[in-house]
């Protein structure tokens, strides 16, 4: 019946009858049950899309209301299908016309906001109708225009479609690029003056706009100070009436603390949380009776524990607990060492709010609460308040964390045994090798931070290890290594996730600074503060004493390799926390590898000469980027020669293959063996260093300015969200580098259309590199420095790949990193020409990397290549550059890509671009298809 409605009435040409259709169409999908009507989606969207752009506005309001309808229902079998008809019909363009249309001409409101809404639907559900939004310059110009008018309705509607625009991290840009107008309105649609709708609705964008640190921070630079005094006054005007929420009262403070996780990202704005007083509005969110019950500086730690209790036990607006803890957890864990809340007069209300997010931490911990609690919204507040524990106790504020643990210590007294037992129950599963036994990732993550407490509480810590807890940690993380490929991942604010959010697209900085490996970061803290305790006392914890599951060897290696190869930039600085106490201090890379290697066969162009008259040669390239203060300060004879450089023919040859070192006389204070270490950092990215020469090069690193090599070495614990010092070349490559410059590259295609050089007056594009670090890796040119011959002592190597192929194989070899292609909505939509021009250069480096043994870069411009094939008509095209340059591995690939529709293809004509070896090569791929 209903297909036959869509073919007959909401085709007709007669505009009554279509009139009438559309109207019944709305009724039909807010009658009939979504259950039954789901099948039919597809014909009605088929019927109803077309109609979006029809002359009579009630048959296009009508049918963009039902179309919403239908679009809000979906089921996910159903997205494929129905977005395929929706493009069919180009019905993101025609209500982006009729959007544009609607700001030159006059017309009912509801064609605006009923238009409005389905685009924001429609781009909720599917990433590829974002880009032709926020694309649009007009429809910018007619959002900004319609978001400033006083009608409420039309605000809620805009807001609703900048929300949905900032799901796409490019959308997100493009509004920033007016971010001053943009945040000034947002704020404002924040404001006490405006209705709940609309604050919900900026909220909500605001979010949006702000769920990566580097939109974040954008965004902050914008209006640091008014976001955060819209969220404060919002929490604070709300807390003042408990019990007195209507549902858009408990919704609009939902959304100001989800708003408030912006605190997960250092910034000035923490200092705006504090000044605000952050601490009572989120404990007015907790109690009914702050006002009345105001908390004393007198008050003992039992006191504050008691009032914590009738705190939680009052179960006031538990949907916020979990963001309350977030919250404050976030603050403790970048707030600055020496901060006092007496200078403020806060101290008690701070105390308290320590004290009951503490005790709500421990209320989780009972065995038969955890183990049988059928409600994931429980299990979430345990995981917040868990975590807020976790991050008050090591804060780097020595007030709040000598609060936090002063309340562990109290509420552990007398049931911390059996509190203990409980976190270590449900690790026991990794002795049994049984994954199918494995708890709850949440229910791990619980007892993994309580584990990292309980770790790092005087008393407590050698319960730890009576209790089993090393040979549990290590079996853990043994566990976890041997099963990453298929362990159930979490990041530690995967509970907090809007659905939306899940949506995005084109956002490459989305993870947190502890990642997906949250539950190995904490083994391993754990792990560290175990050893770090009994090392305070000044005893020694050989936590591989009596154990099988680890060899001490073994474990440091594979602690090393973690380092290298996780992403997790938390997960790396617990890495060479750990390391710290086996006597490893710095930051293992792949890059630090291969340039310490190559620093014991090379001479550098610089001696430091010791006391003694002995000396060490290094590079002066890299001192500039790992140790600039060990340079010596640049002399007029320096700049002279420097200058004279310039004039110097790029392509001259030298008789000069040798090169002439400078000589540096150091202080005669400095020890040889200690300066030695300290360039294995310098040249590596880590040292080895036990006993007494551990406190020379504390004096070596603060006198360099080693900040991260100087915080392990005195181990001190990584900040939460602290910045991963990165072993890159790259800054070498710029102007402050030309000065070390030996070496000039050239592609085979060199370009000369405006190419200007600071350095040079060579017209052609190059690029000034160092011969140290193009040897360190890359073998082909270390043996071609090496050689004798002419080429090792030219000023100038032609390397034959195009420009853009040489610009990402000089990134790669200065910071092991291969530049990506754009990426998301912008890559999708390019034409196939455009792509193909993306990913020429890779493929150019496939080939080269073949012949310079670049195994690496070959793998890296490989999976570049084929994440990319998205279409036939791409893969067509990569097969045919990559047969030219025999990349037959390539053409491999991508002929089994195509293999589906090898016979329309081969039919179509399609394929005859291709020699006939290319086409029976996709034939053969298609016939191996059919046969599996």
């Amino acid at each position: 019946m209903a297909n036959a409605y869509c073919k007959g009435i909401l085709q007709s040409l007669n505009e009554v009858v279509l009139a009438m259709g559309s109207e019944v169409a709305v009724k039909l999908v807010s009658i009939v049950p979504t259950s039954m009507l789901r099948p039919h989606f597809s014909h009605l969207s088929h019927s109803l899309a077309p109609l979006l752009s029809n002359h009579q506005s009630q048959v296009a309001i009508m049918s963009a209301t039902a179309l919403k309808f239908i679009v809000s229902n979906l089921g996910a079998k159903k997205e494929k299908e129905v977005w395929e008809i929706l493009e069919k019909h180009d019905t993101v363009t025609q209500v982006i016309g009729n959007l544009r249309d609607f700001s030159d001409k006059a017309g009912p409101i509801e064609h605006l906001l009923v238009m409005a809404s389905l685009l924001s639907s429609v781009m909720q559900l599917w990433p590829h109708a974002r880009y032709p939004v926020w694309n649009d310059a007009k429809l910018k110009e007619v959002m900004e225009i319609f978001c400033s008018k006083p009608d409420t309705t039309v605000k809620v509607a805009i807001l609703h479609l900048y929300s949905a625009l900032a799901l796409c991290a490019n959308g997100a840009q493009k509004l920033l690029e007016n971010g001053d107008v943009l945040v000034q309105t947002v704020v404002q649609c924040m404001g006490e003056s405006q209705p709940h709708s609309v604050r919900i609705s900026a909220f909500k964008f605001a979010q949006y706009l702000m769920a990566t640190k580097k939109l974040s921070s954008e965004m902050l630079d914008f209006s640091c100070e008014p976001i955060v005094r819209s969220i404060i006054r919002t929490l604070t005007v709300s807390s003042v009436h408990h019990g007195e929420f209507s549902n858009q009262e408990e919704s609009l403070m939902l959304e100001a603390t989800r708003l408030a996780l912006i605190t997960r990202w250092p910034g000035k704005h923490h200092d705006y949380f504090w000044m605000f007083r952050v601490e009572k509005v989120l404990l007015r969110l907790l109690m009914y009776n702050f006002n009345t019950l105001q908390p004393q500086q007198s008050w003992s730690v039992e006191d504050r524990i008691a009032v914590a209790r009738e705190v939680l036990d009052a179960n006031l607006l538990l949907d916020l607990r979990p963001f309350v803890w977030e919250i404050i957890g976030w603050l403790s864990a970048q707030r600055e060492e020496d901060y006092s809340p007496h200078k403020y007069e806060n101290d008690h209300c701070v105390s308290l709010l320590v004290t009951t997010a503490c005790l709500a931490f421990v209320d989780s911990l009972g065995r038969e609460r955890l183990l049988c609690q059928a409600d994931r919204t429980y299990k979430f507040r345990s995981v917040s308040a868990a975590k807020a524990t976790l991050m008050m106790m090591y804060s780097p504020c020595k007030y709040i964390a000598s609060e936090a643990r002063l309340v562990l210590l109290e509420a552990f007294r007398f049931d911390g045994e059996e509190y203990l037992k409980q976190l270590l129950h449900p690790l026991n599963f990794v002795y049994s090798g049984d994954n199918s036994v494995a708890p709850d990732k949440f229910q791990i993550l619980i007892s993994l931070i309580g584990l990292t407490c309980y770790s790092g509480l005087p008393h407590f810590y050698r319960r730890v290890v009576t209790n089993g807890g090393i040979k549990t940690l290590l079996t853990f993380i043994r566990w976890w290594l041997d099963n990453a490929s298929h362990t159930d991942k979490v990041g530690s604010t995967s509970h907090l996730r809007v659905t939306s959010i899940e949506r995005t697209c084109c956002r490459i900085d989305v993870e947190d600074w502890e990642g997906n490996e949250i539950h190995l970061l904490l083994a391993l803290w754990s792990l560290a503060e175990l050893i770090n305790c009994h090392e305070t006392e000044g005893h020694a914890l050989d936590v591989f004493a009596g154990q099988k599951v680890y060899k001490k060897e073994q474990f440091l290696q594979d602690i090393l390799d973690i380092s290298v190869d996780t992403t997790s930039t938390g997960l790396r600085w617990y890495c060479s926390y750990l390391l710290s106490f086996f006597g490893f201090y710095g930051f293992p890379s792949k890059l630090g590898t291969r340039i310490a290697s190559f620093r014991e066969t090379d001479h550098g162009d610089m001696r430091l000469v010791l006391r003694d008259g002995q000396y060490l040669s290094v590079h002066q390239v890299i001192l500039l980027s790992r140790c600039p203060s060990l340079l010596p300060p640049v002399g007029p004879s320096d700049e002279e020669k420097l200058s004279r450089s310039n004039d110097f023919p790029a392509r001259e040859v030298t008789d000069k293959c040798k090169r002439t070192e400078k000589e540096v006389t150091l202080s005669a204070q400095v020890d040889q063996q200690a300066l030695s270490t300290l360039f294995d950092y310098i040249y590596s990215g880590y040292l080895r260093a036990e006993g007494v020469i551990v406190k020379k090069l504390r004096m070596l690193a603060k006198h360099c300015n080693l900040q991260p090599l100087l915080q392990l070495l005195s181990r001190r614990r990584p900040k939460w969200a602290a910045l991963m010092p990165a072993f890159d070349l790259s800054t070498t490559l710029r102007h402050v580098g030309h000065e070390f410059s030996d070496i000039i590259l050239e592609s085979e295609s060199a370009e000369s259309t405006g190419w200007t050089c600071s350095s040079c007056s060579f017209s052609l594009s190059h690029i000034h590199a160092h011969r140290v670090i193009l040897s360190s890796s890359c073998d082909y040119m270390r043996a071609l420095f090496q050689s004798g011959m002419q080429e090792s002592c030219s000023q100038s190597l032609k390397v034959p790949v195009s420009w853009k192929a040489l610009c990402k194989l000089v990134m790669w070899l200065y910071s092991n990193e291969v530049p990506k292609p754009v990426c998301g909505c912008l890559w999708a939509n390019m034409d196939v020409k455009d792509k193909i021009s993306e990913l020429q250069p890779y493929i150019e480096l496939c080939w080269l990397a073949e012949y310079w043994f670049l195994n690496d870069v070959h793998n890296e411009c490989s999976k570049v290549i084929t994440s990319s094939l998205d279409s036939p008509v791409l893969a067509i095209e990569v097969i045919q550059l990559a047969a030219k340059f025999s990349q037959w591995e390539l053409v491999d690939i991508a002929a089994n890509r195509i293999a589906p529709v090898y016979r329309n293809l081969h039919s179509s004509g399609a394929l005859d671009v291709l020699d006939e070896a290319l086409v029976e090569l996709i034939r053969l791929a298609a016939v191996r298809l059919s046969q599996e």
